[in-house]
């Protein structure tokens, strides 16, 4: 019987680490096996899928299924819809709250916030913020969120007590992505057109620096910031560049650019595995994936995936 236990087990094959991405253009999630670095599940989704996140625990992916005006709550283990969130139209990115039940999603068409209860699956606040809202993040203590809105050029404080504005801090032209680092004490947007990362203080909602990309041989309008991704110790930063197809290294405390990795056409979004010692970004144009040796500052390879990759999500299997 031990022997039979034995064999049983060895021929289970191991679980591995997953990276999930979202191919706008397909309506599919190519799942990525962290460990042999190939895609081994293509799972179908609502109209145009772009931002996606997991709950806290990893039972639920949550993905905003932009045309089709929901976001949906799907079972990783089998990539069953179990259901629809209202979301409002048009939704494109959202974050998850600490308190893994509330969501805060940016509505493009409608200039609002929706905050959804995940539980009882209802909307619990609609709020104004400017024209076209598409970055979204929430303070690691939970009492902010930001939402930034691409034409008003700005990024807006929520309280989360209240669901209320209580700041609005101008930006660069389009700003894309928000991130809260160092504990929560900095506040990162990054501007597409504007070619820049403004930091603010989260305290005063000041500006404590802005950092500026250059690329050789590459026009300065090609050079345009949207996703970016921390390191564990929060001492460096890995900046998409969209159509430059490049990603920056920026060292976080000095706000320097110190490289310049080549990936593939219109790098988007990305996310790390468990240790962070890989990152895997989302080039739209190309279909692609590039992983990079994040030690090494290293593309290794690039994994074909479905067309107009946008998101990326880490998903632990064991």
């Amino acid at each position: 019987m031990k022997s039979l236990l034995a064999a049983l087990v060895l021929a289970t094959p191991a679980m591995a680490d997953e990276i999930w991405v979202t191919n706008e253009k397909d309506d599919t999630i190519s799942v990525i096996d962290v460990e042999t670095l190939e895609v081994v599940r293509t799972i179908d989704t609502g109209e145009r899928p772009r931002g996606i996140t997991f709950a806290k625990d990893y039972s639920v992916v949550y993905i905003c299924a932009s045309d089709s005006d929901a976001v949906q709550v799907m079972d990783p283990d089998t990539g069953e819809i179990l259901h629809d969130l209202p979301s409002g139209e048009d939704p494109e990115q959202f974050v998850l709250h600490p308190d893994n039940r509330r969501l805060y999603i940016a509505n493009e068409d409608d200039a609002i916030t929706t905050v959804v209860d995940t539980e009882t699956r209802q909307v619990i606040a609609q709020i104004d913020v400017g024209i076209e809202p598409e970055g979204m993040a929430v303070s690691p203590d939970g009492r902010i969120a930001i939402t930034t809105s691409e034409t008003t050029n700005m990024a807006h404080w929520i309280d989360t007590e209240t669901e209320e504005l209580f700041a609005n801090t101008l930006v660069d032209t389009r700003p894309r992505h928000a991130e809260f680092v160092k504990e929560g004490t900095e506040l990162w947007v990054s501007s597409e057109i504007g070619g820049t990362i403004t930091v603010f203080d989260v305290e005063t909602q000041a500006e404590k620096a802005k950092i500026a990309f250059e690329v050789q041989g590459i026009h300065p309008d090609r050079v345009q910031p949207v996703g970016f991704e921390f390191t564990n110790d929060d001492t460096h930063a890995f900046v998409a560049l969209g159509p430059s197809n490049h990603v920056a290294v920026v060292n976080a405390d000095t706000y320097e650019v110190e490289d310049y990795l080549l990936v593939g056409r219109r790098v988007w979004h990305m996310d790390f595995n468990a240790d962070r010692s890989l990152l895997f970004t989302t080039n739209g144009v190309s279909g692609d994936v590039t992983v990079i040796d994040v030690e090494r500052r290293e593309p290794i390879k690039t994994i074909k995936v479905g067309r107009f990759p946008w998101g990326a999500a880490f998903r632990p299997t064991e």
